[in-house]
């Protein structure tokens, strides 16, 4: 597997876009989440209409999830006729024909290619062209899943939004953990902080720690003079900027 990092910022970072990810896996291309301003991320690394097979959603706020109808509405633009999966919780599935109607009335319509959705639960795991899913909740203001994806060789998992729920098991000897934080060492309004993802890290024997969705202010009036002390003795940490790559 090889993960591109295509946005690593928090919500309303207005040089940074939103935290969204590709995982290209041997028979499968998946995006983990798609906020507002991930389509054009997405378009600059590859704008052939088909390259995306599936998407996952962990949670309904919109830096995560609105930036579905112009990804969609483009496929349909372009030509796109091969289906696409969507790996969301049932609250998304129900809600998402609105959600494209509120965006672009009646294109969904006009789409020649369908909408395959798999329901993600906690504690369910499903398959997906050679990758096993599996997911557990967060603690975050929203109703969130992180979820571990793995091959036959190796392990990532993607947080969304939220701290790893204290004693989790979910995520050990991950080789790569793509966690969000805000704040240096405060966990504020249902985030992580880069102090407490290091140390979970640690604790949990994770590989490579990829610290995103840091505070907007915080990466650019202070990151640059703190990043010597974000380290670790046991854990591979990463700060991705948007196109950065890792390959596991």
């Amino acid at each position: 597997m090889k993960i591109v990092f295509l946005g690593t910022g928090e919500a309303f970072d207005e040089n940074v876009p939103n935290n969204s990810h590709l995982v290209i896996a041997e028979k499968t291309n998946m995006l983990l989440d798609c906020g507002f301003t991930a389509p054009p991320q997405v378009w600059k690394f590859n704008q052939d209409k088909n390259f995306l097979d599936a998407i996952y959603i962990s949670h309904q706020h919109a830096d995560h999830y609105f930036g579905l109808p112009a990804l969609f509405v483009r496929m349909w633009e372009e030509g796109r006729i091969k289906p696409i999966t969507i790996i969301c919780q049932k609250s998304f599935i129900d809600s998402f024909y609105d959600l494209m109607d509120f965006a672009y009335k009646g294109f969904k319509d006009k789409f020649k290619f369908s909408f395959n959705f798999i329901e993600s639960e906690k504690d369910k795991n499903c398959e997906l062209e050679g990758l096993k899913l599996c997911f557990e909740e967060t603690v975050h203001s929203e109703n969130n899943l992180a979820v571990k994806i793995s091959d036959k060789k190796n392990s990532v998992c993607y947080s969304g939004d939220g701290s790893p729920k204290k004693d989790s098991k979910f995520y050990n000897y991950a080789d790569l953990l793509i966690q969000e934080t805000y704040l240096y060492d405060e966990e504020k309004i249902g985030h992580s902080s880069i102090v407490s993802a290091i140390d979970f890290s640690e604790k949990n024997n994770i590989k490579c720690l990829a610290i995103t969705h840091i505070n907007r202010n915080l990466r650019k009036n202070e990151l640059w003079k703190i990043k010597d002390t974000i380290k670790s003795d046991k854990v591979e940490i990463l700060i991705p900027e948007p196109f950065d790559e890792y390959s596991l």
